[in-house]
């Protein structure tokens, strides 16, 4: 299994960041290299707890589904998906949010593990764990150019 962590320093209160990396529209907007769109689920809005989505996007050149479930939620300091269905063995994103004199200090924890034994162990680190942590930090830093914005109010304040 791989765990990434990763820090966003973002000038913006919490609530705003914490509603933001739960908006299923922003999601979309900050995957758009991927084509990924909701399919299922909560398409649209703000996710929340024992809610579920079903994400569609191409990733390696295949296109693949992942749905996953909003298993832990505290406003505004920390929720966690973990993935029902998808390509990997195991998958779960803890959202840890802290307010910092700046704004917030948004910290990712994702955690994952490829199918198929030895042969997926390998998959993970050599390929999976790159790729993983450059998708997560482009989709932070929309995330981050976002809550810094006037934009933010489109993806919370219209629902």
């Amino acid at each position: 299994m791989v765990t990434l962590s990763i820090s966003t320093s973002i000038n913006a209160p919490i609530e705003r960041v914490f509603d933001l990396a739960r908006s299923i529209d922003l999601h979309t907007r900050s995957t758009a290299k991927t084509g990924e769109r909701a399919i299922a689920g909560v398409t649209s809005g703000l996710i929340g707890l024992n809610e579920e989505v079903t994400w569609r996007a191409k990733h390696f050149g295949l296109w693949q589904s992942l749905t996953v479930k909003i298993v832990a939620y505290d406003r505004p300091i920390h929720f966690a998906d973990e993935m029902l269905r998808g390509a990997f063995k195991q998958l779960r994103h803890d959202h840890y949010f802290e307010s910092i004199n700046t704004g917030t200090l948004m910290r990712d924890e994702f955690s994952f593990e490829a199918p198929y034994g030895i042969l997926g162990r390998m998959v993970e680190v050599v390929v999976l764990k790159n790729y993983m942590q450059r998708f997560l930090i482009a989709r932070n830093q929309v995330l981050k150019s976002t809550a810094e914005s006037n934009d933010w109010a489109r993806y919370i304040l219209a629902r």
